[in-house]
């Protein structure tokens, strides 16, 4: 497949990439019933965005009252935090009913007060009005598969449903600043890969998604699209390989 991503110079003349404005969309690759098992070979240190967003929530000066992961995939994260936070309300959200349908069967027993499953949606496209606003609303690794114009719909989305002083929380992949930077960090990414266990093939066809089938933009962009949509405290609180963890409040 041709990349779509597109060359940038910076202000020192080195190139970046970054994703045409409006890309062909796609999906995890993996199947819902495969997520839990295999993100963990892919993404350098998974468990701990999980870790770290839970602690970084219990170094708030208030407990949330209400909590919405946007993209919550199976719900392996929800049901993480809610051992943490008993008296939270979860609010799940996700554009696949297949991964709703898994969360549903993996949080079964809770009740209604301590967890709502909502409509299946993209985070750009939810339109449903909540009762009460979230304090925290976290999105991890799924905003990288937005267009530019669909990401920052789905980052504003994020901060009109929050509370006023509320904090969001994200991760995605994200693009180095050189061309060079890119190479490095694919090797550097698919050498992980290669000691949890995948094949040549199945590295090669993720590396090759970079730009095509998942859309990373710098660091630097982050920064700006959360500036501009408004947000009061904008902060960088985990880096490694090619992925970044932002926390933002409103």
């Amino acid at each position: 497949m041709p990349s779509l991503q597109r060359k940038y110079k910076a202000a020192n003349n080195s190139t970046f990439y970054m994703p045409p404005v409006n890309p062909p969309e796609k999906k995890t690759p993996h199947l819902p019933e495969d997520y839990d098992t295999k993100i963990s070979s892919v993404l350098p240190y998974y468990s701990s965005f999980h870790k770290e967003t839970i602690n970084l929530v219990r170094s708030l000066l208030k407990t949330p009252d209400v909590w919405m992961d946007t993209g919550c995939g199976t719900g392996t994260f929800v049901e993480n935090a809610m051992q943490h936070f008993p008296d939270t309300k979860f609010l799940l959200l996700d554009p696949s009913e297949s991964m709703l349908r898994l969360a549903r069967e993996k949080i079964t027993s809770c009740t209604f007060e301590r967890v709502e499953i909502l409509k299946a949606s993209a985070t750009q496209d939810f339109t449903m009005e909540l009762n009460e606003r979230p304090d925290v609303i976290t999105a991890i690794q799924c905003h990288h598969y937005l267009s530019r114009e669909n990401r920052a719909k789905a980052v504003r989305k994020c901060y009109e449903l929050l509370e006023n002083g509320g904090i969001f929380i994200t991760f995605e992949n994200i693009s180095p600043f050189t061309e060079e930077g890119i190479s490095v960090g694919k090797r550097y990414w698919g050498e992980f890969q290669s000691e949890h266990g995948r094949s040549k093939g199945e590295i090669e066809n993720h590396l090759e998604r970079f730009g095509t089938e998942y859309f990373p933009i710098t660091v630097e962009e982050h920064l700006k699209l959360l500036r501009k949509t408004g947000f009061m405290t904008i902060e960088i609180f985990w880096y490694s390989y090619m992925q970044a963890g932002f926390y933002c409040i409103k």
